[in-house]
């Protein structure tokens, strides 16, 4: 055996075993995202408005430590805490299925003060009638709603605050009670005020509400508070943790909300598991029973795809410590793309390896002008993806970037795998004389059909699907968009039995929830959506509960987007998608040296896009993120796609210089016309079998690549292919 091959040999297996050590034991090396295995996402939006100079500067920093402080009592592991921007954080839960008390907790100001109750009965009177005199203002205990008249100056704020624990009172009821302790100056002060004011009450105040407002007896030299207020043993537990580990320097409200029940969690990993096989299983039996031997070998470089992918993310936090390794549904979308790649690297490579033995060449000699021909387009074709997912990193958002960690690991491994170990694989055969030939199925024969003389009938048919789908989402105005793009809230709800749709709505309206749309799954009946503008999702689960008693009513998933936040989404994936088609632009006009190569095939790529997304407003689908990554998807895909038959047009142009560009565009058109059926065929198959088993979640993505990739395909053949012809000067010529 050559030294050169036992080099390659030894290499490959480093890799593997190297992504078999990162990538077990799968539960520890990757985290599944929130969307899969359930939990909470907020983006906290820290309000500076009544800070100024540094403390604004500093005020969001201390924020993030006082929330992690808080997150670390309340005892989640495998948190996300981190700062976006000057005043925004994200904080993501995984396995909270507490909503209302994780909310609570967090976003909690926990500022502490204590204020002296007037025990003047006129000034109150008059306070509860409208006047409130200077230095003084209205509050109404939270025990009885008492209105009390409270000092505006307080005579003692927490930051003297050293512990507070819960303890039990050592009455009758023995009712939970939040215990303060101060340092020695805040004791002191204490001290002090409880000895100029025996006799009068005061209030312990917790960010603006009245907890409770004992008398004073007596002098407190301790130090010593209690907070009473007929709390449980959790709200009391809580109340204690948060004034322990401080108060936040500013208050907060929740500018985007994703929690995701875990059964809802569960059902998309059983769901997504379950299509992932099935889709799998299409390319791997149709690539062995076509392709033969060439196939199982491409197999074996697909399953080392899928190790090295899972290898890469389990890797990724120490090269990156930034970047975690966690796998969300966008990133099974870079997987998915990824996949497609290699599978059509391979198509790409036998056929190739094919034409050559047709063409009377030795089996070697066949492989290897195979792979060397065939490298041309693959390289090209993983590198402009390559550049793609680069800029969508750089200026997407949280899912848009997971697609693309996902996406540049999977081209790395596709472009190792597809060329390097199944070349590797053929020569250990050849060496060892076990391949004697190399047979595969060919049942696509050459075809010489005249593809460009039909160009004016397809550019009639794309431009009318385009303006039809087009015009179809515009006139659906806000209402085209979910809630990550257009802002609002979205509740889902499973019922032990399929609940009235009609008294689901009467609820709605006790709720006054104004505008609500309320969609009751064919597939489903027991699961309802609920759509409001408003943020009302405590209340209505509430009165939910309250009228289906016994139909085990659970939250199956929550999001809550602000019109800010909905705004700054939009604008960042239109950003992303924009700069990623400004790099596969500039790259391909580079690569192919002429400048219409480029333009026709962001042409043909923005075409699958605007019809795949006409197709889902046509549908009645909504657009969200989501359909964003599907988006982002059928671009690389198709782009991809153009790539192989603008490779072959060079060659060809090398070889065949007395041909016109009709003809020269006509003939490789056909020539590769084998690989893209196949391709697309394989392709589609996976997409298909997501489609119909992956669940309602998966449902709208899986949709979009359906249309977007047979578009995908015809858009080559007859859009950008055509439109080189037109634009170009030469002519036919």
């Amino acid at each position: 055996m050559e030294r050169k091959l036992i080099y390659k040999i030894l290499f490959i297996l480093g890799v593997v075993g190297l992504c078999l050590y990162y990538t077990f034991p799968l539960n520890k090396r990757i985290n599944l995202g929130l969307d899969l295995q359930g939990g909470m996402h907020l983006l906290l939006k820290v309000d500076t408005s009544h800070l100024d100079g540094q403390a604004k500067l500093d005020a969001c920093d201390r924020a993030v430590e006082v929330i992690r402080n808080r997150i670390d009592e309340f005892g989640v592991r495998e948190t996300s805490i981190q700062k976006q921007g000057e005043d925004e954080i994200v904080v993501q839960l995984p396995g909270v299925t507490d909503r209302e008390r994780a909310i609570d907790l967090i976003g909690k100001t926990a500022m502490l003060e204590f204020k002296i109750v007037s025990p003047d009965t006129d000034k109150l009177k008059e306070a509860i009638a409208g006047k409130v005199p200077d230095g003084y203002e209205l509050k109404y205990a939270s025990e009885e709603n008492e209105p009390l008249l409270l000092e505006k100056q307080a005579v003692l704020v927490g930051d003297t605050l050293t512990d507070a624990s819960v303890r039990f009172d050592q009455s009758q009821f023995s009712e939970p009670i939040v215990a303060l302790h101060f340092n020695s100056a805040g004791a002191k002060k204490f001290a002090e005020v409880t000895a100029v004011n025996v006799g009068k009450r005061l209030a312990i105040v917790l960010d603006g509400k009245v907890q409770s407002a004992p008398r004073i007896r007596e002098a407190i030299p301790s130090g010593e508070a209690v907070i009473t207020g007929r709390f449980d043993v959790q709200t009391a537990q809580d109340l204690a943790l948060v004034l322990r580990v401080g108060a936040l320097p500013a208050p907060m409200h929740i500018e985007e909300e994703r929690t995701v029940g875990p059964l809802l969690g569960q059902d998309s990993i059983n769901k997504g598991v379950k299509a992932s096989i099935i889709g799998l299983a299409f390319v791997f039996i149709f690539m062995a029973a076509y392709y033969l031997l060439s196939g199982i070998i491409a197999d074996i470089a697909l399953l080392l795809n899928l190790l090295m992918i899972t290898g890469g993310l389990g890797l990724l936090p120490c090269i990156f410590p930034g970047i975690s390794a966690t796998l969300t549904l966008p990133g099974i979308a870079g997987i998915a793309l990824s996949l497609g790649m290699a599978v059509d690297a391979n198509v790409l490579i036998n056929e190739r390896i094919r034409e050559e033995i047709h063409a009377g060449k030795a089996l070697r000699t066949a492989i290897k002008l195979g792979y060397d021909r065939a490298f041309t387009a693959i390289f090209d074709s993983h590198l402009t993806n390559l550049i793609a997912a680069f800029l969508l990193f750089q200026f997407g958002t949280g899912p848009i970037r997971g697609f693309a960690v996902t996406l540049t690991i999977g081209i790395v491994a596709s472009l190792f795998t597809s060329i390097v170990v199944t070349h590797v694989i053929l020569e250990i055969l050849l060496n060892a004389g076990i391949l004697k030939s190399l047979p595969m199925l060919h049942m696509l024969k050459e075809t010489k059909i005249d593809f460009i003389s039909k160009r004016r009938i397809f550019y009639v048919i794309s431009l009318s699907l385009t303006i039809i789908g087009l015009t179809s989402f515009l006139m659906k105005g806000h209402k085209g968009y979910g809630i990550d793009f257009s802002g609002g809230q979205l509740q889902e709800y499973s019922f032990k039995t399929p609940p009235k749709i009609d008294s689901v709505r009467q609820a709605l309206k006790e709720l006054n929830l104004g505008e609500a749309t309320i969609q009751q799954f064919k597939e489903n009946p027991r699961v309802i959506l609920i759509r409001t503008m408003q943020n009302k999702s405590t209340q209505l689960s509430e009165k939910l509960k309250e009228m289906y008693p016994n139909a085990d009513v659970q939250i199956l998933k929550i999001e809550h987007v602000g019109p800010i936040a909905g705004q700054h989404l939009k604008h960042k994936a239109v950003l992303a998608i924009a700069w990623s088609m400004v790099g596969i632009l500039i790259y391909i006009a580079f690569r192919f040296k002429h400048f219409e190569f480029a333009l026709a095939g962001v042409i043909a790529l923005l075409h699958d896009v605007l019809v795949a997304l006409g197709a889902l407003s046509l549908t009645g689908r909504q657009i969200d993120l989501l359909s964003v990554t599907a988006f982002l998807t059928i671009a690389g895909y198709s782009i991809s796609d153009t790539i192989v038959v603008y490779d072959r047009f060079r060659e060809n142009a090398r070889l065949n210089r007395k041909l016109g560009l009709k003809e020269l565009i006509n003939l490789s058109v056909n020539q590769t016309l084998s690989r893209t059926i196949i391709t697309t065929g394989v392709t589609l198959l996976t997409v298909l079998a997501i489609f119909l088993y992956g669940g309602d979640v998966l449902s709208n993505f899986s949709f979009a690549l359906l249309v977007g990739f047979f578009c995908g395909a015809y858009s080559t053949v007859f859009i950008a292919s055509p439109l080189v012809l037109a634009w170009s000067r030469k002519g036919s010529k």
